[in-house]
């Protein structure tokens, strides 16, 4: 069994409960980590508490320096990494190379050169008339983090916290856990100072909700679901701290009549069994116009039924297995959900791939004839699965998009790119796409309404580990 990462040292639990790690390609226990404990969490932020003073002291360069060693060391291992992600969570071995590891790596690397653009003006403030206005760390952070990107979303907390000056307990998901392993072992072979950085596993009711709610954790940074980030929210209340909260989505992808049909359609579809649907940000209702539904009906089914699924290292492999047995037994919930709500199965179902019947693997599935109001069109599925509603107006397809408690992401495709742009502008979301436009690691990231508070990547993603202190000068 793993052990916890306490004060610069790898730790026994106070518990003597374990979680299995299961591989979901196979279904068998690779690997077990402690369940910790509420006395793990107390040790594990007074380390981070005594921490912080010496750390949050250093100047930028200084805490810099200690974050590139680590990062060499991520670049070192970037290949392992990615071999234990496909098996951790089962991504294919290109999907986890390229983005479950590499992904990871380019946001490391991105707040390593945001550190050198902005340097110490970014803490030392600016003057706004007879006041200086600086940022200061927050203190000791706790971060909670999901198994859907659990490398991904971890380096999105602990680096730029971090990096602000701020210590970081973690508590990684115990569905998932193995990348924030390969991470806490760089952070201790790098050298960094004792009690900066903490890791503790376990389950959010015990773990995390002990994380939320103890007195000397300034702030809480959270990603997964809506109901998992309401309790957060409230057992952090209690303290009043600082929470920052990235949750679900149904993101709505929008098709103007003008648009490249087949080009947006296919991206959709790909955007959808991205990682097996398992992204918070997936494109998971599509909007076309009347008069071209029928048409994209067809292109999407036939789009979706290229992603095979299967071994995470197979070559032809295109998606692999959802991440547990829960997550199956959802999304074919789900699914079934959608039938009997009258929408009709384009492609797909609920039954298991043909000859994989161990592990826990579902059909790319594209639901047509979906009404806004279906369930399957209002909650998070979390799996590979497209619901495809038709429009009559432009107006009509902006409220169809704006239709749902959440805001994390949206498209639009357009064959004007000034008019995608005058509806984007109308949708309520964090972040919108145009025409596929491409990555950007230094745009902000978080959601409107239910998806979320607060801002990732990027500057912003520093700017929300940090207070703000306003100094008045006097003569």
């Amino acid at each position: 069994m793993r052990s916890l990462y306490l004060n610069g040292a790898w730790s026994d639990s106070a518990s003597d409960q374990a979680i299995d790690v299961i591989n979901p390609a196979t279904e068998q226990v690779i690997d077990s980590v402690p369940a910790g404990s509420q006395d793990d969490v107390d040790r594990a932020v007074a380390a981070a508490r005594a921490a912080f003073p010496a750390w949050s002291g250093m100047s930028v360069a200084e805490r810099r320096a200690h974050l590139a060693r680590a990062f060499e060391l991520f670049q070192q291992r970037v290949q392992d990494i990615a071999t234990t992600m496909a098996t951790d969570i089962g991504a294919p071995k290109k999907f986890a190379t390229k983005v479950q590891a590499g992904l990871p790596m380019v946001m490391f690397e991105t707040y390593l050169e945001l550190l050198d653009e902005v340097g110490e003006r970014f803490f030392t403030g600016e003057e706004v008339g007879t006041s200086l206005v600086v940022r200061e760390p927050i203190g000791v952070v706790g971060a909670i983090t999901p198994w859907n990107y659990p490398l991904h979303q971890i380096v999105l907390k602990v680096v730029p916290a971090l990096a602000a000056g701020n210590t970081v307990v973690l508590k990684p998901t115990e569905v998932a856990p193995l990348g924030a392993y390969a991470l806490t072992e760089i952070f201790h072979d790098a050298g960094l100072p004792a009690g900066v950085f903490n890791l503790v596993s376990g389950t959010g009711p015990v773990v995390g909700e002990a994380i939320a709610a103890h007195p000397d954790v300034d702030m809480v940074s959270f990603t997964g679901s809506g109901r998992a980030g309401q309790r957060v929210s409230e057992v952090a209340a209690a303290t009043v701290k600082k929470v920052a909260l990235e949750l679900g989505g149904k993101s709505p992808n929008v098709i103007l009549p003008d648009a490249d049909l087949n080009e947006a359609v296919k991206r959709g579809v790909a955007d959808v069994m991205r990682n097996t649907g398992q992204s918070c940000n997936a494109l998971t209702r599509m909007l076309v116009h009347r008069d071209q539904y029928d048409e994209a009906v067809r292109m999407a089914a036939e789009s979706a039924a290229t992603h095979t699924p299967g071994d995470p290292f197979d070559e032809g492999s295109r998606m692999g297995p959802l991440v547990s047995k829960a997550q199956l037994d959802r999304v074919r919930d789900y699914i079934r959900i959608g039938v009997k709500e009258g929408a009709r199965l384009a492609t797909g179902g609920a039954d298991a791939p043909e000859g994989h019947e161990t592990g826990y693997y579902v059909r790319p599935t594209v639901f047509a004839d979906v009404r806004n109001d279906m369930r399957i069109a209002q909650e998070e599925i979390f799996g590979p699965v497209l619901v495809m509603i038709p429009y009559d107006t432009e107006d009509e397809a902006v409220e169809i998009a704006n239709d749902t408690v959440y805001g994390l992401n949206a498209a639009v495709w357009a064959g004007d790119r000034d008019r995608g742009l005058a509806v984007a502008r109308r949708i309520r979301a964090g972040q919108v796409d145009v025409n596929g436009a491409g990555f950007n690691p230094r745009s902000p990231f978080g959601g409107y309404k239910q998806s979320g508070i607060g801002r990732e990547w990027g500057v912003y993603g520093l700017e929300e580990f940090c207070e703000v202190k306003s100094v008045q000068l006097g003569s």
